[in-house]
């Protein structure tokens, strides 16, 4: 790695927090802290406090959000920052964003950084769209000139053209992203740092985004880093990630890597099993009662491990508290990337409606191996009604794992696997 194309280092960077207040919470800490700075000594607080679990009580007033986090970031690489709620992503961020100070550490860059943290950031509500473009242009050292230039791109790609004279204050958060990421991503900042808002945005808006993050890699050199809960999204955009928990760097390296180690490990070991069991609720129009994965003897199959010869049985039943004209069976099966590989409703099959009476139903539903390639899959069920909102759904319910039983498709490329019967013969004789 070549030193002069870094543009962006993270040197020990640890944040502090104390628990309820702002600074140190009392006089005597103030003055204690003062007066080990002006002798040059460390500061006392720094040697005590917990590190950010939120799942467990401490007793120490003082956390850690952040501790000793060393990365770097090459010009034009797109990094990818993961790990659950709480993991101190979001603070990472605002470090890099300089909109908060690290508590001990450096942060180095070069060139503009342009950051979309949160809804509304950096956006005056009383402005119109078209003024908070200017303002927010004005922020990051931009001209006039500069920002008129791009303004009917920017107009453009947020979709925001009708509104672009009204106040945002009037504007829905989805507007509100739209409008902030269009401004942050054509006012060309050497630096973009995109944090979850964009999972406020519609399918069709996040999927121009993503797309866009790509072209000003790509294309135009600059660098991104990306938050996000979606891992499909992070693989899709990013060659490299960093994974944080309690906020430690626990993983970096390729993306390809670290989002099925991290999926992987946040999963329950309690999810990998064959049989989930619901209580009865009368209040429901409807609701799933139970499901099952059984095998071709209708026996449960033992901790949820399929081999790629084994054709497995999805026993669901449902309790219908009404009658139902038209309802929706669905089942998702998605991969250990977070990836839709198998979508099934009963309406492909049938080209009708499930009629439903008040009573107890069952479905059995065969998924065919060898289908799916080995790894670790989840199911999602969706049980809905055509004419009103009701549902119940149950996402990633339950977990398991196709096993290769022979060493065949250990190197085989793709998600499915379809036996399909090939006819040869000999045509020409010597």
């Amino acid at each position: 790695m070549k030193k002069n194309n870094i543009i962006l280092k993270a040197e020990n960077i640890s944040k502090q927090y104390r628990l309820g207040t702002v600074g140190t919470g009392t006089l005597s800490h103030d003055l204690n802290r003062w007066w080990h700075k002006i002798r040059g000594k460390e500061d006392p607080y720094l040697k005590v406090g917990e590190t950010n679990d939120r799942s467990i009580k401490g007793n120490s007033d003082y956390v850690w959000a952040l501790q000793d986090i060393n990365f770097e970031v090459e010009e034009g690489e797109v990094l990818g920052i993961i790990g659950k709620n709480g993991a101190g992503k979001s603070t990472l961020l605002k470090i890099l964003s300089k909109v908060t100070a690290p508590t001990t550490g450096v942060i180095k860059s070069r060139g503009r950084i342009a950051s979309l943290l949160e809804v509304g950031t950096g956006f005056n509500p009383e402005l119109t769209g078209r003024e908070n473009i200017y303002l927010n242009g004005a922020i990051l050292g931009m001209t006039k000139k500069e920002i008129t230039s791009k303004l009917d791109e920017i107009i453009e790609f947020s979709g925001c053209e009708r509104y672009i004279d009204t106040p945002t204050k009037r504007y829905s958060s989805g507007m509100t992203v739209r409008l902030a990421f269009a401004v942050a991503a054509f006012l060309e900042p050497e630096i973009l740092v995109v944090d979850e808002v964009l999972a406020v945005g519609d399918a069709e808006f996040q999927k121009k985004a993503i797309g866009k993050m790509q072209d000003i890699s790509r294309e135009g050199g600059r660098t991104v880093l990306f938050v996000s809960h979606n891992m499909a999204a992070v693989n899709a955009l990013c060659e490299k990630s960093i994974l944080l928990e309690n906020g430690k760097i626990i993983k970096s390296g390729l993306t390809s890597e670290i989002v099925p180690y991290y999926l992987l490990s946040s999963q329950k070991e309690e999810m990998m099993t064959s049989e989930i069991i619901f209580e009865e609720d009368k209040d429901k129009d409807f609701q799933f009662l139970s499901m099952r994965m059984v095998d071709s003897e209708n026996s449960l199959i033992k901790n949820s491990i399929i081999s790629t010869e084994q054709a497995f049985f999805l026993q669901i039943r449902y309790l219908f508290n009404m009658e139902v004209l038209k309802c929706h069976l669905t089942i998702i099966i998605k991969n250990s990337l977070g990836e839709v590989v198998l979508f099934l409703d009963r309406t492909d099959f049938y080209k009708e409606f499930f009629v439903a009476e008040k009573g107890i139903y069952e479905t059995i539903v065969r998924i065919q191996n060898p289908l799916l390639k080995p790894g670790e899959y989840f199911l999602t069920f969706g049980l809905a009604n055509q004419y009103s909102n009701s549902n119940d759904h149950k996402f990633d319910i339950l977990k398991f794992r196709i096993e290769d039983i022979s060493s065949i498709r250990k190197t085989r490329e793709g998600d499915l696997f379809i036996p399909t019967k090939w006819e040869m013969k000999k045509i020409c004789y010597e």
